[in-house]
């Protein structure tokens, strides 16, 4: 049976993920928000901008690496950039 291998880079990223999806859940519990409106076209609470901006990191990073010749850490700090920003002002 053939499993899939983790490097740890892959496995720091998936428990990143992970952690954050506890902590945005935890801080629902402790704190519900309502929903408001930002540079977004829609009206978004915490976990709607958090899957928005996770989303649009992966397709920013998938987009700088495949159209550029940038650095993975350029396009990696330009989707930590767009995460922030959607979580901020989104």
């Amino acid at each position: 049976m053939d499993w899939m291998a983790w490097t740890l880079p892959t496995a720091l990223f998936f428990g990143a993920i992970a952690l954050l999806l506890a902590g945005m859940t935890l801080w629902e519990l402790r704190s519900p928000c309502a929903e408001r409106a930002g540079f977004l076209p829609i009206s978004t609470t915490r976990g709607d901008r958090l899957f928005i901006g996770l989303l649009g990191s992966a397709y920013l990073h998938l987009l700088v690496v495949g159209v550029t010749d940038w650095s993975v850490w350029i396009a990696s700090a330009l989707s930590l950039l767009w995460l922030f920003a959607v979580m901020r002002w989104g």
